[in-house]
């Protein structure tokens, strides 16, 4: 019902809170190691029968050192040649137990190709009970947040589900997860499906931002640089430029997908006077993996006692055959991971291609600082996407502008060779901004990095940064171009192919651009 204007929906909070107690009193009393350890041999059970288990004598494993001691670790790709494509898409008791309902397609970013992940109930309610975990933690912040008296609007994936010709399902992770909501609170979560199969995105936002002020939203969620877009729209159609005047009762923004750190001020002026708080989930089309319990940047805490067992290899050592997998009861602070899962939808030892740094232990808490391979390394630099989001934000606080998107990429010059930003900036900047905006990136980096820095002396071996603006909306058609605008589609903002990266300046960036 509609109430002065905005639709009303009954409070399912104080359910939730019986829930939020219940589990928080669990997660206290979590053995860490046990726990992980009933995950995964409960799943080599489950599992024990398939042609996977058979061949890796899931019978004879009782503990973790015997099964990382029979089964290796494996890429997607290596599972799809191996055990998956052959009989695509009818797998039946091949790597999970019966036969796989869903297909979850992921998208990454715009350089990959698009991959079919075995998805199953099972990682279905996993994704729900993460969602709850992140909501009783932010009951424990907010006590009084009444987020679920009202609409959740997430800007996602596509939601069309293609049925294959065995009757499994194929589509977006977020528009099967969806089908795991209660059929109560289904009319609750926005887009409608009317709005939410429009294929167009820039029609889908622009439809979206007329009715969203009148829906009551108190949760906002998906990738920052998407939602700012969306939040543009709004301020496009009904005025105002904060939170507040299209969400007064906003009370919580899920975010995930890329690095929060060159949106964080954007976010911070739009959220002005609302009450809302931030929150970030680390999830992928393979499952969720951790959410925020704490405040913004504090880390994420691991999913331990869900639908995944989790181990965790040095980066620096992955290819080696005898590289030691650690497990949560032995990783390090400080030291960075490739994150490897076995899953209840038959992914084992499956290198998921992110990786993690541990900043806290008891309980583990984690940053993601990037995808495995995706280093800014031409010149031996060795500069990880977070350390170049971290830099991108902190330079843009530095010099009081705001950053909508951003990518980078290096130049090889007769003489050397430096790094160019693409920057598309939401203010209008003069060179002089530019040039201090180059400036500051190169200061941040040179304090992270000490191989960045110590190539960057006396420009030996790296010359100074090179920032390139990008016109309003340059990367969205880029993007557009290649039909991969919106929901989870990313810009790649570490881009190591020379023709992409020409190709994203040669029709996101400004033929006036100022270079410096």
């Amino acid at each position: 019902m509609k109430v002065g204007g905005a639709v009303q929906y009954l409070d399912v909070g104080p359910l939730v809170r019986f829930y939020t107690n219940y589990r928080l009193s669990q997660l206290n009393r979590l053995d860490l190691r046990a726990a992980q350890k009933r995950v995964l041999l409960r799943l080599v059970r489950k599992a024990r029968s398939t042609q996977f288990g058979r061949a890796h004598s899931f019978s004879q494993i009782a503990t973790v050192q015997e099964y990382q001691e029979r089964v290796p670790l494996r890429t997607y790709e290596e599972f799809w040649q191996d055990w998956w494509r052959p009989n695509f898409p009818s797998l039946i008791d091949a790597t999970w137990p019966g036969k796989i309902p869903f297909f979850a397609k992921s998208s990454g970013t715009t350089t990959g190709e698009s991959k079919n992940i075995p998805y199953t109930p099972a990682m279905r309610r996993a994704a729900v009970k993460g969602f709850l975990d992140l909501i009783s933690f932010h009951y424990t912040c907010r006590p009084g947040s009444a987020v679920l008296g009202g609409a959740a609007l997430t800007l996602t994936g596509p939601t069309v589900l293609d049925r294959q010709y065995d009757n499994t399902i194929a589509g977006a992770v977020s528009a099967i997860a969806i089908g795991a909501v209660p059929k109560i609170l289904a009319h609750r979560v926005l887009p409608p499906f009317n709005i939410a199969n429009i294929q167009n995105w820039n029609e889908k936002i622009r439809r979206l931002a007329e009715i969203a002020p009148a829906m009551n939203v108190r949760l906002l969620g998906g990738s920052p640089n998407w939602m700012l877009i969306f939040l543009e729209e709004l301020a496009r159609q009904h005025g105002g430029d904060r939170l507040a005047d299209w969400f007064p009762d906003l009370e919580l923004i899920v975010h995930g997908g890329i690095n929060f750190a060159p949106y964080r001020d954007r976010f911070a002026a739009l959220l002005g006077s609302s009450h809302a708080e931030t929150r970030e989930m680390y999830s992928a089309s393979e499952g969720v993996f951790a959410v925020a319990d704490r405040c913004d940047g504090q880390g994420l805490r691991l999913a331990l006692d869900g639908a995944v067992f989790f181990e965790f290899v040095p980066v620096g050592k992955l290819g080696n055959a005898s590289t030691r997998r650690h497990t949560i009861e032995n990783v390090k602070i400080g030291r960075d991971y490739a994150v490897v899962i076995t899953t209840a939808a038959g992914l084992w030892s499956y290198l998921v291609g992110d990786a993690v740094r541990f900043i806290e232990l008891d309980p583990p808490r984690l940053i993601v600082v990037g995808r495995i391979g995706n280093a800014l390394s031409e010149f031996g630099e060795h500069l990880i996407e977070f350390e170049i989001a971290e830099a991108v934000g902190d330079a843009a606080r530095a010099i009081g502008c705001r950053v909508q998107d951003y990518c980078v990429g290096a130049v090889h010059e007769k003489t050397g060779g430096h790094h160019r930003y693409l920057i598309e900036m939401k203010d209008k900047t003069c060179p002089e901004t530019v040039r201090r905006f180059a400036e500051e990136i190169d200061l941040r980096l040179k304090e992270r990095n000490a191989d960045y820095r110590e190539l960057r002396t006396d420009n030996m071996a790296i010359g100074p940064p090179e920032v390139v603006l990008v016109r309003p909306s340059g990367f969205q058609d880029w993007m557009r171009l290649r039909r991969q605008l919106g929901g989870q589609n990313k810009l790649p903002h570490i881009v190591k192919s020379k023709a992409l990266f020409l190709d994203i300046e040669s029709v996101a960036a400004s033929t006036d651009s100022p270079r410096i």
